[in-house]
């Protein structure tokens, strides 16, 4: 009943720029916590960064001063600006809705995209 459409990923150069979007549709909520993940070949799936309606935001360790997670609460739609990129950011890169706060930790929810390729390389 959710659907989730990642856009923005391709190829740069280290040291680049890239904006990923998530445009959601269906049923669901804007004050929904959404958050993006990416997976690199043979590696877990981990979290990039979270960001709840009202903009609180949580981001792992490696991308933090480099990415900028964002959203548009009336478009239902959630950003990530990625700069400084290297190349152990390549990855598939995913938009999740529905994330939970639990024992301190962010939780993926119930919903998924597709993902997109982002991939830098010189």
């Amino acid at each position: 009943q959710v659907q989730l459409v990642e856009s923005g990923g391709g190829l740069v150069q280290p040291g680049g720029s890239l904006r990923l979007s998530c445009a959601a549709s269906g049923r669901i909520f804007s004050i929904d916590a959404m958050g993006w993940y990416r997976q690199a070949p043979g590696k877990q799936r981990e979290l990039v960064a979270v960001i709840t309606t009202f903009g609180s935001a949580t981001y792992v360790d490696s991308v933090k001063g480099r990415f900028t997670i964002s959203r548009d609460n009336a478009k239902i739609t959630v950003y990530l600006q990625m700069n400084s990129l290297k190349p152990e950011d390549t990855a598939v890169y995913y938009c999740n809705t529905g994330q939970r706060l639990l024992g301190g930790v962010w939780h993926p929810g119930d919903y998924w995209g597709q993902g997109t390729q982002v991939t830098v390389s010189s």
